[in-house]
């Protein structure tokens, strides 16, 4: 990595202060210190951070980049588990911009708000407030919303998102820039929205809105369910869905950071009504699969939603997630974005102070919400005390009286020996809030118990449709080096996430390579929806299509492990 030491005499961060204010550029070690380390993963030194306030000023700070032959890496909201929206330890050639685009947050709906035209910064939470008046929801509901996560985030990702119907976050239609084999920065407009030639005209434009409907393709059909629908059906030898199905790789989908898009044209979907949650128990994982598959090849509508949370997971997420549970039930998704923030902007201040360490705010929100009364509802404790599984299955108002009897016909059966209930509103959100806690409590565990753990070792993996072994049971000489091991996800997918947290002394690279080796013996696709990132390395057809979006390798290098060298050298 190169040195830092004249960054203040730059000529390329005097041309990012001409374009947007010395406000705006960030250069120090603190300041930049939010951006330039993972959410889990990654971190590194960078030269600047650039936090512009217009589509026009992105496009000048992207060529002063180029003409400095500098290293950029887009960030939005930086929530990512897999270090890939940050630099990481790798031996890069050039100097580091990040671009933050947070502050380019609008949103146009288009179509009668059937689609959406998403800027850079954009949050899914945003998109959801804009659509909830009109009786519209997004792709993505709950979980990557909560956390302020951005709509491009998840195109850029291929984010599956807990909804069974919808499938991993794609489209055709975005507006982005680009680097040519011959070194020139490029603007190309794939919205199916006119807005001109020149880039500045266009960016303009497009950040303001100004545009009418005739400029404007037709949106798609009106459905409340992608063709993965019909897909997630099919019980075969191969997963559902995964970050390098080539399927969902087009352009900005699926990119994870090797172009520079500036705006999304997204699906939205028509809202739920009425929905209603069944809370399902087992002590058999056959048995859940049993009901997975029965409902899958029934003739039914496929469900909202189904997510899978052991016992294990259950218990970590209510002494170690009751922050994030409270803070969203009580506070909302907006309070719960800015906590987060705060969090990670303490954690990194107290981490440059002697005798504090890198998580205090994890240890004061632990102590704090602690103190607080048990929050979870008596009849999902009464099942965690009965049954060693639990799957959230949501449907639509419609459906509930067939999925009602369809389930005590289901439990009937002899040879089964689970039950359910039907949640009231508060017990449903509860259900959900706590689900979604599960995905942050091992990490708080870990930041708590930092000096007996060696590392996380995190896994999101997509099984076989015809795994029926589906609950992975680790051989002995693998568990006894963990400490805790958390199993939650979205069940009719076959996605599972998987959150270890290795004893001290263990090597957790050599660990977490041995139980890869075991998930892809059983025919697993790993990563499933958190893309790359710094943690796995992609396959060679992946590799390829970085290569096609990002010639010269400029932007984001080294993810996925590949090259962090100009020219992929």
């Amino acid at each position: 990595m190169l040195g830092r030491s004249r960054q203040h005499q730059s000529p390329a961060v005097s041309a990012f202060i001409d374009i947007m204010g010395s406000r705006h550029v960030l250069t120090s070690a603190r300041a930049t210190a939010p951006y330039a380390k993972g959410n889990r993963f990654g971190g590194g030194s960078v030269l600047a951070v650039l936090k512009p306030g217009s589509l026009v000023d992105m496009w000048r700070a992207l060529q002063v980049c180029v003409d400095h032959d500098l290293i950029v890496i887009p960030q939005s909201a930086n929530t990512g588990l897999t270090g890939g929206s940050g630099p990481g330890a790798q031996d890069y050639d050039r100097e580091i911009v990040i671009i933050s685009t947070l502050r380019l947050n609008q949103i146009h709906l288009i179509n009668d708000a059937r689609e959406a035209v998403c800027l850079a910064g954009s949050t899914l939470y945003e998109l959801d407030e804009a659509l909830a008046p009109l009786g519209r929801e997004p792709h993505s509901v709950i979980g990557s919303s909560s956390i302020g996560a951005s709509v491009i985030g998840g195109i850029a990702n291929n984010s599956g998102g807990s909804q069974v119907r919808k499938g991993p976050a794609f489209t055709k239609h975005a507006i982005f820039a680009r680097v040519t084999e011959e070194g020139r920065l490029e603007l190309v407009n794939h919205l199916g929205v006119e807005l001109g030639d020149d880039p500045a005209h266009i960016l303009d434009k497009l950040q303001r809105g100004d545009w009418s409907p005739a400029d404007v393709t037709p949106p798609p059909e009106d459905t409340m369910e992608t063709e993965y629908g019909e897909h997630v059906r099919e019980i075969v030898d191969s997963p559902a869905r995964f970050n390098a199905n080539p399927k969902f790789l087009y352009e900005a989908s699926g990119s994870a950071g090797k172009l520079m898009v500036f705006a999304v044209r997204t699906r939205t979907f028509p809202k739920v009504t009425g929905a209603t949650t069944f809370y399902v128990g087992t002590n058999s994982p056959a048995e859940l699969e049993d009901l997975r598959r029965a409902i899958l090849t029934s003739d039914m509508p496929l469900p909202v939603s189904g997510e899978y949370m052991g016992r294990p997971s259950f218990d970590l997420a209510e002494k170690y997630g009751k922050d994030t549970f409270v803070s969203i039930k009580h506070a909302g998704s907006r309070e719960q974005i800015k906590l987060f923030a705060l969090k990670n902007w303490a954690n990194g201040v107290f981490a440059k102070l002697p005798f504090f360490g890198q998580t205090v705010a994890d240890t004061i929100a632990q102590r704090a919400f602690g103190l607080l009364p048990q929050q979870l509802p008596e009849r999902m404790l009464k099942f965690r005390d009965r049954f060693e599984h639990h799957l959230l299955l949501v449907v639509s108002g419609e459906e509930k009286d067939r999925m009602g009897a369809f389930l005590d016909d289901f439990f009937a059966e002899a040879g089964h020996e689970g039950d359910y209930f039907v949640c009231t509103d508060d017990e449903a959100q509860s259900a959900m809030l706590h689900r979604f806690g599960a995905a942050s409590a091992a990490t708080r565990y870990f930041n708590l118990n930092r000096d007996e753990s060696a590392d996380m070792i995190t896994f999101d993996v997509a099984l076989r449709r015809d795994e029926d072994d589906w609950l992975e049971v680790l051989p002995d000489e693998i568990a006894d080096q963990l400490h805790i091991s958390s199993y939650y996800g979205h069940f009719f997918c076959h996605v599972l996430h998987q959150d270890h947290v290795a004893k001290k002394g263990v090597d957790p690279v050599a660990l977490k390579k041995q139980m890869m080796e075991l998930l892809e013996a059983r025919g697993a696709a790993v990563p499933a929806e958190h893309n790359y990132g710094r943690l796995y390395r992609v396959p060679e057809e992946m590799e390829a299509h970085f290569k096609e979006l990002d010639p010269c390798n400029v932007f984001n290098p080294g993810v996925g492990e590949t090259s962090p060298r100009k020219n992929w050298a």
